[in-house]
């Protein structure tokens, strides 16, 4: 009754093959976005800025990218915290060698860097699929993990190997506040999510998901393998070297190679699959489980002990916390592999047929 498309007419070919060709997804993610940037500043506390918001928005935009590449193109990456750790350092040196460089070439430069080591390392997949390509970008988080850690001149010759980014400013606008630092970190993610979601829907993106789905069926109609996996390798490592730089500028402000290990590659491999490999909305569902879940374990379990009568401590939470996205994992892989965002389509779907039976 209330999510149809009945009347809505298109009598033009850009109007079928717009992004939300239904008037009401239309009208509610523009609803959402508006929220996101009036509402959200307003209601918000600077804890929730600092400890769920701002870490959503970049382990969104992360996964948009271990999505693309993961999802979209199907070629399995375990070098994504890599990427971020390049992406981040490479904005660091970027924005402290070079004299009055601004903080968004900085950023974007991080990206490039990261694009270039993403198609090195994705130089495998030209041969190699499945787990033996995991095994391959898997040495990129190895060497990363080393060169960051044992190299001086990445963190500008830091005798601690952490390095720090003290002002961040953008023209003439100060990102101080956790409020502005959200602002700025949500500008990229609506950016790089509307270039993704028309990435996706482009020629480039047929030929990815024509790889994913049998590359060997794509190499006979046409499509240029080569192309297409390194195409992938490189949007891919750029989006996740940006969300690396806005990690470590925005959200930490200093770190150290730790900040970028094997760990975050799970996380953001998780994320995927939780949320929906290959759907752009699914990046947003698994980053807010991801970055929620601690939280409510935190606040839940010892609420629970209490009422049993035993202390529940910290390490205890962090178990658990493993132990339910472990069990998670494997019930999506097993039950509705596409994830969150397979569960939120099928209920669109039931909504267009509601009240009738179906």
């Amino acid at each position: 009754m209330f999510y149809r498309e009945n009347g809505q007419l298109k009598t033009s070919y850009q109007a079928d093959q717009q992004i939300f060709p239904i008037a009401q997804d239309r009208w509610a993610i523009i609803g959402l976005v508006l929220f996101a940037i009036v509402a959200v500043p307003l209601l918000a506390n600077e804890y929730t800025f600092s400890a769920i918001l701002i870490p959503f928005l970049i382990l969104s935009l992360a996964a948009l990218g271990v999505n693309i590449l993961v999802g979209y193109c199907g070629q399995i990456s375990m070098g994504s915290g890599a990427f971020m750790a390049v992406g981040a350092y490479a904005a660091y040196n970027t924005l402290v060698r070079i004299d009055g460089m601004p903080l968004l070439l900085a950023l974007l430069s991080g990206g490039f860097f990261a694009t270039v080591v993403g198609m090195f390392f994705g130089i495998p997949s030209l041969r190699v699929k499945g787990l033996y390509l995991a095994v391959a970008t898997l040495a990129a988080q190895f060497l990363s993990d080393w060169a960051f850690l044992r190299v001086p001149w990445f963190t500008n010759n830091s005798t601690s190997g952490s390095v720090m980014v003290s002002e961040l400013q953008m023209f003439s606008w100060r990102i101080d506040t956790a409020v502005e630092k959200y602002l700025f970190c949500l500008g990229f993610l609506i950016v790089f999510a509307v270039l993704a979601k028309n990435l996706v829907r482009s020629a480039i993106g047929r030929e990815w998901m024509a790889v994913r789905d049998m590359d060997v069926a794509a190499a006979v109609i046409g499509i240029r393998i080569t192309y297409a996996k390194l195409s992938a390798f490189a949007v891919s490592s750029f989006i996740i070297g940006v969300a690396g730089a806005l990690w470590g500028f925005v959200h930490l402000g200093a770190w150290e190679p730790a900040a970028f290990g094997l760990d975050r590659s799970f996380q953001l491999l998780f994320i995927v699959i939780i949320g929906g490999m290959g759907s752009i909305m699914g990046s947003f569902f698994g980053a807010a489980f991801i970055v929620i879940l601690p939280i409510v374990l935190s606040q839940t379990l010892p609420a629970l002990g209490n009422l049993v009568g035993f202390e529940v401590s910290t390490a205890a939470i962090s178990h658990a916390e493993f132990m339910i996205f472990g069990a998670l994992i494997v019930w999506f892989l097993i039950v509705e592999p596409h994830g969150l965002a397979k569960l939120w389509s099928t209920g669109k779907q039931k909504l267009r047929l509601w009240p009738f039976p179906h």
